[in-house]
């Protein structure tokens, strides 16, 4: 038993006031003659020891009624745990990513767990919530119960890890508080660590599952073939479980019906489905499909613009024609020109130059070509083996800090690829090690940059270092078999689209992404980006202008899937769309340990009854207010009716 108010209980030494009373009698005896008592000594005998026993039985009764006051007035009362008094500091990490959507056996599993959240805590405790997107600090149900309604869906979901770190934060330092973490989601199975132990902190784990897990959903959507005037655009879908039913699937430019397909997944668990596009107009493209479960995952936006070319420029002092072979149109605008005729001028206006086998790089081309580099273009070097080392040094060194040595004049064979670098890393399926390999019967020694191909001895043939490639010897075909080789069209086709990276069909929300505008901004022009479906909805992101391109960057904003317009003040330059990740279409889910250390619940409302229980004091002053008044009527009644 325990006391609210502990101090009052020195008021029992108020009991040593009827002892006191008790022991020196303060009534006075008067002495009366009666002529023969004799006869009365053994009467008298009897009501002394009479009277002595009311005496004593008067006291308790008096002393049990102060006491029984008194410990009233202390409050005490019982609990189930010790815990049950200390104060407490609470934070609730509600997860409301989008596979909170499924539906329950009450219904959607967020507005579930908003419900019971609103239902079970009382209207002034004051708690945290955490969310994937926001922090609602030190309020109540009564502050909170709107915004919890209308708690909207995100596109991600914080690992423990993340939740357990935020949670660190908003907790208080007084160790004399107890910390409840109280984790609710479905905790799907992304490979990520859950029931992580964290000292000073009580976690517990709400699970809430669907009753149906057989989700549908559009993973990707891209362009698998391209034809004269059309193009072949796949849709990839998968189902969460095996699935008879047929699902229809919709493909809309704007609002423009353009065709319909069919899914069918019969004993598999992914599809594709194949529509016919006409190319010769701009599409803001929309697939759909009808499934009831999530609602996420039944659209994808893309967007296919008019045809950007990338420009090239060929500074010749070899044949190029190979060149002109790769970049090929429309997706390039080639030009090709003798370092003799070279226009210095025009050197802006490309996105990707090749500087093919010319023999001396002269001060002028050397500064147009760091002036190029720094406005964003790509150029590529092939040095030419039967040159001079010191003539390209000059040069060399001021272009992306490279030198050349000793010319090798020994056949040496191309053996290693780089394929974390962007140039080669989605052209392999694997890393094969019996590939084709070029030869190079001449070439320098080159050093600088981050080599993309190697030779046998590990010097670098391919060479990359502030927006120059440099190829360390010539690749005509009397000095080399790159040109026959499948690695020179992946080589240099990707090397030009470093230098004008068009947005793709669509780009993920919430991730860091870049791409390229092929537009030229005046000084205080700014490139804008509206939702083409709520134009309130527009955003300025992250943009650099280098000469005839807008680089732009996005990472949490736009934070919306749509197709936006890039504006430039009220012109649309061309389109692009954004899309959710598709990991939360998956509707797997951790197996969490469910041991009773581990406050395991799939219920809010179950685990809220046991805080209840848990935390529940029972009062017991009321009894000891009756213990007190029983004490008083049994005083009077010995001192009525005791004889």
């Amino acid at each position: 038993m325990q006391f609210r108010h502990p101090e009052l209980l020195y008021a029992l030494f108020l009991l040593l006031i009827p002892i006191l009373v008790h022991l020196f009698q303060l009534r006075k005896f008067k002495t009366e003659a009666f002529t023969n008592v004799a006869f009365l000594q053994k009467l008298n005998i009897q009501t002394r020891k009479s009277n002595s026993i009311k005496k004593w039985l008067v006291l308790l009764s008096r002393m049990a009624a102060i006491a029984a006051i008194v410990l009233a007035f202390a409050q005490p009362f019982i609990t189930q745990s010790d815990s049950a008094i200390r104060e407490k500091e609470t934070i609730i990490y509600l997860d409301n990513s989008f596979s909170m959507q499924a539906k329950g056996s009450s219904g959607q599993l967020l507005r579930t767990a908003t419900q019971d959240i609103i239902t079970n805590i009382p209207e002034d405790q004051i708690f945290t919530l955490i969310t994937n997107t926001d922090t609602y600090r030190n309020t109540s149900i009564k502050n909170m119960r709107n915004e919890l309604l209308q708690l909207p869906y995100a596109a991600s979901q914080l690992s423990e890890t993340a939740v357990t770190l935020r949670a660190q934060k908003e907790f208080s330092r007084d160790q004399s508080k107890d910390k409840r973490l109280i984790m609710i989601s479905d905790f799907q199975d992304n490979g990520e660590t859950y029931q992580l132990q964290t000292d000073g902190i009580e976690k517990h784990y709400v699970q809430l599952q669907p009753v149906i897990k057989n989700n549908v959903s559009i993973d990707s959507v891209f362009i698998s073939k391209r034809k004269a005037g059309s193009i072949a655009l796949t849709v990839a879908l998968s189902a969460g479980e095996k699935k008879d039913i047929n699902t229809a699937v919709s493909l809309y430019n704007g609002d423009q019906l353009l065709a319909k397909g069919t899914a069918s997944f019969d004993s598999k668990l992914t599809t594709t489905v194949v529509f016919d596009i006409d190319t010769k107009e701009e599409i803001a493209g929309r697939i759909v499909i009808e499934d009831p479960l999530l609602a996420f995952d039944n659209t994808m936006f893309f967007s296919i613009n008019k045809s950007q070319p990338i420009k090239v420029l060929a500074i010749n002092g070899a044949n190029s024609d190979y060149l002109s072979r790769i970049f090929t149109a429309p997706e390039f605008e080639y030009e090709s020109t003798n370092i003799k005729n070279l226009d210095y001028s025009s050197i802006p206006e490309f996105n990707y130059i090749v500087i093919n086998q010319v023999s001396e790089i002269g001060v002028s081309l050397s500064g147009a070509l760091n002036a190029f580099a720094k406005a964003g273009g790509i150029t590529t070097i092939i040095l030419d083996p039967n040159a001079d080392a010191a003539s390209y040094n000059n040069a060399l060194r001021g272009l992306g800090n490279f030198e050349i040595s000793k010319n090798e004049t020994t056949k040496r064979l191309v053996t290693t690829i780089n394929y974390d670098h962007p140039v080669y890393k989605d052209v392999f399926d694997a890393r094969i090690k019996n590939f084709q390999y070029p030869s190079v019967s001449k070439s320098f020694a080159l050093q600088g940059g981050d080599a993309l191909l190697r030779f046998e001895d590990g010097s670098p043939f391919l060479s990359y270092a502030s927006n120059f490639f440099v190829i360390s010897g010539g690749i005509d075909v009397a000095n080399s078999n790159l040109q026959s080789s499948p690695l020179i069209v992946p080589t240099f086709y990707n090397m030009s689209r470093q230098s004008l990276q068009l947005p793709r069909l669509y780009m993920p929300v919430g991730k860091n992404t870049t791409y390229d505008i092929p537009v030229g901004l005046q000084e205080d022009d700014i490139l804008s980006l509206e939702d083409i479906s709520d134009p309130s909805n527009t955003l300025i992101p992250l943009q650099q202008s280098k000469g005839n391109k807008v680089q732009i960057t996005t990472s949490d904003s736009p934070s919306k899937a749509s197709i936006y317009n890039i504006k430039l003040a009220d012109n649309t330059v061309q389109q692009v769309s954004y899309n959710y990740n598709r990991s939360e279409s998956t509707l797997r889910y951790a197996v969490l340990n469910t041991g009773a250390t581990n406050h395991y619940n799939t219920s809010v409302e179950d685990l809220f009854d046991e805080f209840k229980t848990a935390d529940s004091v029972q009062s017991l002053w009321k009894w000891f207010v009756i213990f007190a008044l029983l004490f008083l009527v049994l005083e009077i009644l010995i001192l009525k009716f005791y004889k």
